[in-house]
C-alpha cells in the first residue's frame, strides 16, 4: 500500500510542477493578466478591469498605429503603464487645437476624452520608438511629457488583447477605424 500512496505523490508533485512550468512558459512567452489602475485610458478601459495582454505577435511583427500596449516607464522600469500607440517609428505628430495631426491629417479620434493639449507643437518619431498617448487627455502622463517620452521597441510587454473581468465588460480590444487611413502619405 505504501508504494501505491507513494507513487501517487510523485504523480501528483509531477502534475503540479508541469503545471507551474506551463503557466510560467505561457506568462513569459505567450500572454499574461495585467491590471487596469487609474482613469487615463477612459471610456476605453476602466480602473480596476482585468485584461489579457498578448505577449507573442510582437515577436512576429511591429505594434500599429492604434493598438493599445502595455509598457515598462523608460524612465522607472518598475513601473507598468497602459496607452494607445498614437505614432510609430517615422511618424510626424502635431498638436493644434486640442486635436492630433498625424502626417498632417488630423485623428478622428471618437474613443478619446478632452483635448489633446502639448508643449510641443510637432515632433516626429525616432527609429524604434513609439509615441503612446492615454485616451483619457486631460488625465494620462504618457508620451507628451518627459517623464514617459518616446517608448523604446524592447519596453512594450505587449498589446491588451480580451477584457475578460468584470464579466459584463468581456470583449475584445479593438483598434479604432481611424487608423486605417492613417498610413504615411
Amino acid at each position: 500500500m505504501q508504494g501505491v500512496q507513494r507513487e501517487s505523490v510523485l504523480e501528483l508533485l509531477e502534475a503540479v510542477g508541469l503545471a507551474i512550468g506551463l503557466a510560467a512558459v505561457i506568462i513569459l512567452f505567450v500572454a499574461q493578466s495585467f491590471l487596469v489602475q487609474g482613469h487615463s485610458m477612459e471610456p476605453t478601459l476602466h480602473n480596476g478591469e482585468r485584461l489579457l495582454v498578448d505577449k507573442l505577435s510582437y515577436r512576429f511583427r511591429s505594434p500599429e498605429r492604434g493598438e493599445i500596449v502595455v509598457f515598462r516607464v523608460p524612465t522607472d522600469p518598475s513601473r507598468k503603464f497602459i496607452k494607445r500607440i498614437i505614432g510609430v517609428p517615422g511618424d510626424m505628430l502635431e498638436f493644434q487645437g486640442g486635436r492630433v495631426l498625424l502626417n498632417g491629417r488630423p485623428l478622428q479620434e471618437s474613443y478619446a476624452r478632452g483635448p489633446t493639449q502639448s508643449q510641443v507643437a510637432r515632433t516626429v518619431v525616432p527609429p524604434g520608438r513609439y509615441f503612446v498617448l492615454g485616451d483619457n487627455r486631460l488625465n494620462s502622463d504618457d508620451s507628451r511629457f518627459d517623464d514617459v517620452g518616446f517608448i523604446p521597441r524592447d519596453a512594450i510587454i505587449g498589446r491588451a488583447l480580451l477584457i475578460y473581468w468584470p464579466l459584463y465588460r468581456a470583449s475584445l480590444v479593438q483598434v479604432p477605424a481611424t487608423f486605417a487611413s492613417a498610413a504615411r502619405p
